[in-house]
């Protein structure tokens, strides 16, 4: 049902989930703008809604990165709330360009929003084979929260980047306040800020596109300003007394300039410090009560380096303790793949198949843990296929591929 500009106001005013947003535009400009066909994003919506009731739910949510459709559903069965889709991996190893980039927004724009379909589409297949199996045991459909990084340009590439990510599926989007042309990876050098005023200007485009798609998307803003020292202009007043000098209360002023627009906060660091996190919360929290805060637990720190074990084991409970409710690690599917498969690689090249019987022999033991990949056939939906197959041919079909299969022949029995 579509609703007036009033219904839409006053829903923004009274409905909690709106409580403490500032959007900058009118239900008006939403209604004028959004056609007279309002397509459904039902994925978006759920994981949306679904995301944010973690969040306000859980002592904390937190997530891995992943880069392929079969890492997430290995994440969600393995019992995560939430998938992180990082933009550093997709530039690594999973863009549309089909070349490998380091994290400079090199890529072609639509790439996480392309790997964000993909993602929710082997999803889509988990659920459809188990539900056909009878075990609705597993939410499938958990929230991908996905990396628009700068933007890709001004507030109308946010804007159209936003509405793409929605389209795909995903529940929560990030945006940073670098310069598009020149955007780096969080723990790279060179980096360069653009005026505060368009970080907040960048952050009503999003949300103009979410609510155009009538989607309740969460809607992370990031800040650089702990590290950057560089930046494109002094025209806002509020950027000026840090043009020289970065650091935590850049990042506190600018976060607190970003609070009304956005749904978390992230400040991004160099180092896994808990009294830093805390210097952010409490100088966010000073003017924002109970604002919710990300935290990047990065790949790119030496963890041991920095924290004893002690400390690293209580890290997010802390930090959750401090409002830092959505905490996740980047890169831990590029890591996760690539140190996997060197040293299966490693262990093939000195002792042949004996390297790789190990590994099934791990997977058969996780069997017990509710792993299941060891059935790679039926994992991907072979039996799904087949169920379909029956379905059309009324039960009749001699070519299904399941029956009969190497698999069905000698997994059944492996563990025994």
């Amino acid at each position: 049902m579509t609703r007036t500009a009033q219904n839409l106001a006053n829903e923004w005013k009274s409905h909690p989930r709106w409580q403490g947003i500032t959007r900058g535009y009118r239900a008006e400009d939403v209604v004028r703008l959004r056609g007279t066909v309002q397509v459904e994003h039902t994925l978006a919506r759920l994981g949306a809604e679904k995301l944010w009731r973690y969040l306000k739910e859980k002592p904390f949510v937190n997530a891995l990165g992943a880069l392929t459709g079969n890492q997430a559903m290995q994440q969600v069965k393995a019992g995560l709330d939430a998938i992180y889709l990082s933009g550093w991996q997709v530039a690594g190893d999973a863009n549309l360009s089909g070349q490998m980039y380091p994290d400079q927004s090199l890529y072609p724009a639509d790439s996480v929003p392309h790997v964000a379909k993909r993602i929710n589409s082997a999803l889509q297949r988990a659920d459809e084979l188990h539900h056909a199996e009878g075990n609705d045991s597993i939410d499938w459909f958990k929230p991908i929260i996905a990396d628009a990084e700068a933007g890709f340009g001004g507030v109308l590439n946010a804007f159209e980047l936003m509405k793409q990510m929605i389209e795909a599926g995903a529940a929560g989007v990030h945006f940073e306040d670098q310069l598009s042309s020149a955007k780096k990876c969080g723990h790279m050098g060179g980096k360069v800020l653009v005026p505060t005023q368009e970080g907040v200007n960048k952050l009503v485009a999003a949300r103009l596109a979410a609510d155009l798609c009538d989607v309740p998307s969460v809607l992370i803003a990031r800040t650089d300003a702990e590290s950057a020292t560089l930046i494109t202009s002094d025209v806002d007043e509020r950027d000026r007394p840090f043009i020289v000098r970065a650091g935590l209360d850049a990042a506190v002023a600018r976060g607190l300039a970003y609070a009304p627009y956005a749904d978390l906060l992230w400040c991004e660091t160099g180092v896994p410090d808990v009294a830093d996190a805390r210097h952010f919360a409490e100088g966010i929290h000073r003017q924002f009560p109970g604002k919710l805060l990300a935290y990047n637990c990065s790949p790119s720190f030496n963890w041991k380096k920095k924290l004893s074990d002690t400390e690293i084991a209580k890290f997010q409970r802390e930090l959750a303790a401090m409002g830092y409710k959505f905490q996740f690690v980047t890169l831990a599917g590029f890591h996760a793949l690539n140190y996997s498969m060197f040293e299966l690689a490693r262990g093939y090249k000195e002792s042949q198949m004996s390297a790789y019987v190990e590994l099934q022999q791990r997977e058969f033991a996780a069997e017990s843990s509710g792993y299941t990949a060891t059935k790679h056939q039926r994992e991907v939906g072979a039996g799904y296929f087949d169920d379909v197959t029956q379905v059309i041919n009324a039960g009749t079909s001699s070519i299904t591929a399941l029956k009969g299969s190497t698999e069905e022949a000698q997994f059944a029995t492996a563990k025994r």
